[in-house]
């Protein structure tokens, strides 16, 4: 099955390539063409002044319109060959993925927080992490919201329609990665974003209306006095146009201010808004089946029509007011036009009618990011399975395996939650203890996106989960390792209180005596069956799995052994029913010399 992904990702990085050396032999065509035309121009201007000929300078003037209609033709040339340059690219990360050579996806490490209920002790964050290989986003709101998701649990209706979207989206490969190279052709970040939001928020200033009726009216009236000169040749009309072409200077230096201040705000942002419009004209020119992807789509079209010709009005105005600093350019388009007095109109006008949706656009897509993400996931693992949701606090996994283990050193185990809702854990050093709660997290957690699960079937009731595997000691807040695990439990506790909740622990209270850990460890135990959490817990301490007797419809004991052939440690990764009884520790320790 991962052979034929593969297969798609070399076939796509084949067609890419094909059509990027064919854009290429055009780009360079091109370029060749417009030398000449260059070249004809300057002979043709030459012949003009060296012998007045008229017709060689209307060669002249319509090579020079030809030069023009060329740029165009190679700009848009040199874009398509970028994208497909970007594709290439695309495709060669997920190669790269796919043979475990590399994992060449933003990891998410500025994500990372200590306190969060699991994400820190399942390693959803950082290198290697369930970020980094879930992560298909390019914008920074892409990439915020995929972590957001990752971090909150949907309800049920909610994660049934994120089903269908994402099943809809996986067959859309070419679709998610033509958004995605677009994604990855802007140069986003959560500055550009901030500032981009700030100035949609920021209060309307409106121009005076005495600078609005001189951006009308002088260049109508400057326009009539260069008429009456070019007619009369008298000098008082000369006169007339320069006190005019300074007055309109005048009027752009009263409003300069308050140009720059638009341009300070968002410096050259003009391009970013216009490969967002671009993001978004593919979402709207897309045919959605989904409720979920179609509601999304929804959000781009209002009264005044769709978001994507909004958004390149916006990209163009802001570039047009960042022409201001061509000195040269300003001084002559504002002198006889007040051009840019009208772009800031224009650009006021358009954030009174349009600035409060700026937000929703761009969530818009953050939310395809995620979805594409969570799709590829499931494209990229077709064993995966969607899961079965229910109400009953019942939980079933069969054949369930870390998604982030490849799937030939990949160990899976059945697991029903329904009968007895928590399981003791027993095994040795190395056994697969930790590996299997970080399983059972992922996984629910996973459910809860409405992403597919790593393992054949699946049946659960979506619930919060709270985990303490891993915690460090707090320098900053003077807190040792063992007070550090005591506030999550307590906070575990507390949560408990009030909701049913899927709750991991591994080797409670390892920073006091083994007597004190037993009876912490017992008296947490009974808590737990006191709030009908669903979970598990590891131990090493085989005498807390005696309680399990004590609470026989709510413990049951689980374990990972380990054998002992040819004198060599073996694993199987096996979970197995009751408790386990080999001592790998003592071999190991005799058979390195220490005891």
């Amino acid at each position: 099955m991962k052979d034929s992904i593969t297969g798609q990702y070399i076939a796509l990085k084949g067609i890419h390539e094909g059509a990027w050396r064919q854009l290429t032999s055009r780009y360079n065509l091109i370029s060749a063409i417009r030398l000449l035309i260059a070249l004809g121009f300057i002979v043709g201007l030459y012949d003009y002044f060296k012998a007045d000929r008229a017709p060689s300078l209307w060669i002249a003037l319509f090579l020079a319109a030809l030069f023009l209609i060329f740029i165009k033709i190679h700009d848009k040339i040199g874009w398509n060959r970028k994208v497909k340059k970007t594709l290439i690219g695309i495709n060669e990360d997920e190669l790269l993925y796919l043979s475990h050579t590399a994992i060449p996806f933003e990891d998410g490490a500025d994500k990372i927080n200590p306190t969060h209920a699991y994400a820190y002790d399942l390693d959803f964050f950082g290198k290697n992490s369930l970020f980094q290989h879930l992560n298909r986003t390019a914008t920074w709101i892409g990439k915020t919201k995929l972590a957001d998701l990752l971090l909150s649990l949907l309800p049920n209706a909610a994660i049934q329609n994120n089903q269908v979207a994402i099943k809809e989206l996986a067959a859309k490969i070419d679709w998610r990665q033509e958004v995605l190279a677009l994604g990855k052709l802007i140069n986003d970040n959560r500055e550009t974003y901030e500032k981009l939001m700030f100035w949609a928020e920021s209060r309307i200033k409106e121009m005076a209306w005495i600078w609005v009726l001189a951006a009308y009216l002088s260049p109508v009236i400057l326009t009539g006095v260069l008429i009456g000169f070019i007619s009369t040749r008298q000098g008082v009309w000369g006169n007339a146009a320069v006190a005019l072409f300074l007055l309109n200077l005048g009027v752009l230096i009263a409003l300069n201010k308050q140009i720059r201040s638009e341009i300070v705000s968002l410096d050259k942002v003009s391009e970013i808004i216009r490969m967002y419009g671009l993001i978004i004209e593919k979402i709207e020119q897309e045919n959605f089946e989904s409720e979920q992807l179609n509601a999304l789509k929804n959000k781009l079209k209002d009264d005044t029509g769709f978001a994507s010709a909004q958004i390149k009005k916006l990209s163009e105005l802001f570039s047009a007011l960042d022409g201001i600093q061509n000195g040269f350019a300003a001084i002559v388009f504002n002198g006889f036009f007040l051009y840019h007095a009208h772009i800031l109109r224009a650009l006021i006008r358009w954030k009174k009618f349009h600035a409060t949706q700026i937000p929703v656009w761009l969530a818009v897509i953050g939310e395809f990011e995620t979805l594409n993400s969570l799709a590829n996931f499931s494209y990229n693992n077709p064993t995966f399975t969607f899961p079965e949701l229910n109400d009953r606090f019942g939980i079933t996994f069969r054949d369930l395996g870390h998604p982030l283990i490849p799937e030939a050193k990949r160990v899976c185990n059945t697991v029903d939650f329904n009968t007895q809702p928590f399981i003791i854990l027993t095994g040795s050093n190395m056994s697969g203890k930790s590996t299997f709660l970080r399983t059972l997290g992922i996984n629910m957690v996973l459910a809860g996106t409405g992403a597919p699960v790593c393992a054949s079937y699946a049946n659960l009731h979506p619930l919060k989960v709270l985990v303490s595997m891993r915690l460090s000691d707090s320098l900053s807040d003077s807190e040792s390792y063992f007070f550090a695990e005591v506030k999550r439990l307590k906070g575990i506790m507390d949560v408990l209180e009030s909701e049913i909740c899927f709750v991991l622990l591994d080797e409670i209270l390892r920073g006091t005596n083994s007597d004190d850990k037993r009876s912490g460890t017992l008296g947490v135990i009974k808590k737990i069956v006191q709030k009908k959490a669903i979970g598990a817990i590891a131990t090493h301490d085989l005498e807390v799995c005696l309680i399990a007797a004590d609470y026989p419809d709510a413990l049951t004991n689980q374990c990972f052994e380990v054998e002992i052939i040819d004198n060599e440690l073996a694993f199987d990764y096996q979970l197995r029913p009751g408790i386990c009884r080999n001592k790998s520790a003592t071999f190991l320790m005799k058979k390195m010399e220490i005891i």
